[in-house]
């Protein structure tokens, strides 16, 4: 029973704290990522995102440009998730700058997946992982405005009843 107590406890304790170790965490990955960008050949995505850029601008925005402005990009998203009255700003920047990043799927094809049908190569498999930044940002634009997420199930079935009341009479 002490154990179930414990369990009960430290839940609680990770749910109520797992926003702020979402943002700590996705601001860290788009700082980090993003001042890499700022030294030639440190950037993992270089290569790629570079190729990228220069497709999208049809040759116009050579690397040694793009690369520091998206660095630029990424940090200044880093830390508008840090601070939480930025937030709304950063979050329609971060959808732009992740559809850039997925844009090799389909653009690049032949880096980005091995001959075998829907096996990705390790660049594919590095940008399929923005999936879960995505979905980040979709989380933390819904509680953006102040918004919570309830991890009692009971009290998260009382809002679904109350919402649904508040639907059916408008």
């Amino acid at each position: 029973m002490a154990t179930n107590t414990c369990l009960e406890r430290l839940r609680k304790g990770i749910e109520s704290n797992g926003i702020i170790a979402l943002c700590i965490s996705v601001g860290v990955i788009f700082v980090w990522f993003g001042f890499l960008k700022f030294f030639e050949s440190t950037s993992p995505a270089e290569n790629i995102a570079s190729r990228t850029i220069l497709w999208l601008t049809n040759g116009w925005l050579e690397p040694h440009y793009s690369m520091p402005i998206l660095g630029t990009l990424e940090c200044f998203i880093g830390i508008g998730i840090w601070i939480k009255k930025w937030t709304n700003h950063v979050l329609p920047l971060m959808y732009f700058q992740m559809l850039g990043t997925l844009l090799p799927l389909f653009v690049f094809r032949e880096d980005t997946w091995q001959s075998i049908p829907l096996v990705p190569t390790l660049e594919g498999q590095y940008i399929i992982k923005n999936a879960v930044l995505i979905s980040e940002g979709i989380v933390l634009g819904a509680i953006s405005q102040d918004g919570k997420l309830i991890h009692d199930s009971a009290i998260a079935h009382r809002a679904e009843q109350a919402e649904k009341r508040i639907t059916i009479n408008k």
